[in-house]
């Protein structure tokens, strides 16, 4: 598979941040999926951390305008998102499954994000390697 496929798939995974981090900002935790009210610190504090989240995304897009020369915030970036499912985990572990929309979050982010990695690294090898 070649550069255009997996930029497309990079795009394609950037919409689920891009989207959930607006619905995460502007519908608060009663957005998700069985989600509630919550107290005002929790509240404040879910919308705060779903900026990142947009931010995530929305780096992810700029950075496939020059997918070779921003691969390193592409990976950082994919790295991070992997990287939340321990506290996925955590939660499980603390207060049992969560909706099965966050079970899914966390099989991408367990399985097919690095896999994304990994063909990330091959299709836009490191400056100085071969491919």
């Amino acid at each position: 598979m070649g550069r255009r496929t997996l930029i497309v798939v990079i795009a394609v995974l950037g919409v689920v941040p891009v989207l959930s981090g607006l619905l995460g900002i502007v519908g608060g935790p009663a957005a998700l999926p069985d989600g509630e009210a919550v107290n005002a610190t929790v509240d404040g504090e879910y919308r705060f951390t779903n900026v990142f989240w947009l931010a995530a995304g929305l780096l992810i897009w700029w950075s496939l305008r020059r997918p070779q020369e921003r691969a390193a915030v592409t990976r950082v970036i994919l790295a991070i998102a992997s990287l939340g499912a321990i506290p996925r985990l955590i939660s499980i572990a603390v207060t049992g499954w969560p909706h099965p929309a966050f079970i899914g979050a966390l099989v991408l982010e367990l399985f097919v994000v690095p896999l994304v990695i990994w063909w990330h690294v091959r299709t836009f090898p490191p400056s100085g390697t071969n491919a």
